[in-house]
């Protein structure tokens, strides 16, 4: 059922005090609010406040099926999710590590582990480019260690 102007005022309304209360993060808030405004129907709204103690309104629990078949209703498209800025971080800054002699390994590994815990938090995508930031980082991290594990070997032998 297409949502209305009132419908998504009220499930704005259950997201502001979901804020209020500490339930939502400042910028999951901002996130679900956009959804809410661009919503269209009332399924779109019950996934955003789902997981908050009130809904916009109680739907009936025999919803009455539309008399037009499936296939010539609209196609409902999935809301687009976003990458984690902190993973394209990461990433980015694994790969130019050997580029700039693994000065940027430690953010990597750094910007990976950020961007974990925060995907874990928002459920944003990009848990692959974490990660393959911190593997990349680490990496960086350890050539250095070699490099200077070497370094000591040499200047012990030549002492």
């Amino acid at each position: 059922m297409r949502a209305s102007h009132a419908d998504r005022e009220r499930a704005v309304d259950v997201l502001k005090a979901g804020f209020a209360e500490g339930r939502l993060g400042q910028s999951e808030y901002e996130q679900r609010m956009s959804r809410a405004y661009q919503a269209q129907t009332h399924a779109e709204l019950q996934m955003l406040v789902a997981d908050l103690p009130q809904g916009p309104v109680p739907q009936a629990q025999f919803a009455p099926r539309p008399a037009v078949p499936a296939t010539f209703l609209p196609m409902q498209m999935p809301m687009p999710q976003t990458t984690n800025g902190s993973a394209t971080g990461a990433l980015v800054c694994g790969l130019i590590a050997p580029f700039t002699w693994g000065l940027t390994s430690i953010p990597a590994v750094i910007l990976g582990h950020k961007a974990r815990a925060e995907i874990r938090r928002t459920g944003e995508r990009g848990d692959g480019q974490a990660v393959a930031g911190l593997v990349l980082g680490w990496l960086g991290i350890g050539a250095w260690a070699l490099f200077f594990l070497v370094m000591a070997l040499i200047a012990v032998t030549h002492a």
